[in-house]
């Protein structure tokens, strides 16, 4: 995620060899249809921006930055299969919730769960959202 917070290098080393770097961090079930997305809207540079908006880089080489604790009802959902995030990581978010905070664990999907599990992703969204 690092990587991510350069403009145009990530960019770069992402769609270098035609994507193939991208093909490798990603492991995407649906790698070619993404692909195909990002190139024809556009739209790999507004989705490194999601990482680029949080922590900026020279953040990284000090103390973490004290944030607010979370006051909202939130619910983390890790799946075992997660490439990305630890199960310790989504676990200790805990400790940053003032609110109401529910944990829920998948196990066999990978990073990509709203894919590789949605009936299951949305069950426990639709249990957890008022209505």
């Amino acid at each position: 995620m690092l990587l991510f917070q350069f403009p145009g290098i990530a960019e770069r080393w992402l769609t270098d060899n035609n994507w193939a770097n991208f093909r490798a961090w990603a492991r995407h079930p649906d790698t070619e249809h993404v692909i195909a997305d990002l190139e024809a809207s556009g739209s790999l540079t507004p989705g490194l921006n999601w990482y680029r908006a949080n922590i900026p880089p020279e953040s990284w080489a000090g103390p973490p930055p004290q944030l607010p604790p979370v006051a909202a009802p939130t619910m983390g959902i890790w799946s075992s299969g997660d490439i990305a995030l630890t199960e310790a990581q989504m676990t200790d978010s805990a400790e940053n919730m003032a609110g109401p905070w529910r944990y829920e664990r998948l196990d066999g999907p990978g990073h990509w769960m709203q894919l590789e599990a949605p009936e299951e992703l949305n069950a426990l969204l639709l249990d957890f959202l008022p209505r």
